[in-house]
């Protein structure tokens, strides 16, 4: 059975609603941030980052979250929540996933640890780093916002729901707390609630419990 070390609300999000809409036996395994397991020896041997979160298939162990949601898609085809290979609409899935990992994903990651970059003897380095973070964040969202406006179509991809989408949702989520947070943009708001409203992404945020801000 897959098993997903899991924080709620962390990047094992994404995995957690791709897993559900695929409706696959999978076991959840709860990764208690509180108590620094993730930086356990056991769970080092997971993952050497000490990131959450992993996926165990088998005698697979696989981490980064766009990984997971691509081998996840990958290995349960007949889901359709990935494009066929070879094809333009493949291209164009592999190009949003490397988008939503190294570039929104990873500008959020300065935004909630801006410490990691600002030096020490610096007294005003990490509050610099993370207003610079969360205005490059405000533009990003600003082009999905523009990409949805021009495609009209209801998912980032168009007219086909993939594993792209819970991605999104989740790092949209993450801006909730922002002055412009996600949900405030005209197209890209209304999207996130059509994703928020999919029967899988209610259980996995069930599971999780979240019941604060949705989106």
């Amino acid at each position: 059975m897959l098993q997903l070390y899991y924080h709620p609300t962390d990047a094992s999000m994404a995995p957690h609603m791709l897993l559900e809409e695929l409706g696959v036996p999978f076991e959840l395994k709860l990764v208690d941030r509180a108590n620094q397991q993730h930086k356990s020896e056991a769970y080092l041997r997971l993952n050497p980052n000490g990131l959450i979160p992993v996926l165990v298939d088998g005698e697979l162990v696989l981490y980064e979250t766009a990984a997971i949601l691509l081998h996840l898609a990958d290995t349960h085809p007949q889901a359709g929540l990935a494009p066929t290979l070879a094809t333009a609409e493949r291209a164009h899935f592999y190009k949003w996933l490397m988008w939503l990992s190294n570039t929104l994903h990873a500008t959020l990651n300065l935004y909630f640890y801006p410490e990691r970059w600002a030096s020490p003897d610096h007294v005003h380095g990490a509050t610099t780093v993370k207003a610079r973070a969360e205005a490059r964040v405000g533009q990003l969202l600003q082009l999905l916002d523009q990409e949805f406006e021009r495609h009209g179509q209801p998912w980032l991809l168009g007219e086909r729901y993939t594993a792209l989408d819970p991605y999104l949702l989740m790092l949209g989520r993450w801006t909730r707390n922002f002055g412009h947070p996600a949900r405030d943009h005209a197209y890209l708001g209304r999207y996130l609630q059509r994703v928020l409203a999919r029967p899988a992404v209610q259980r996995a945020y069930a599971t999780e419990q979240i019941g604060d801000v949705l989106v």
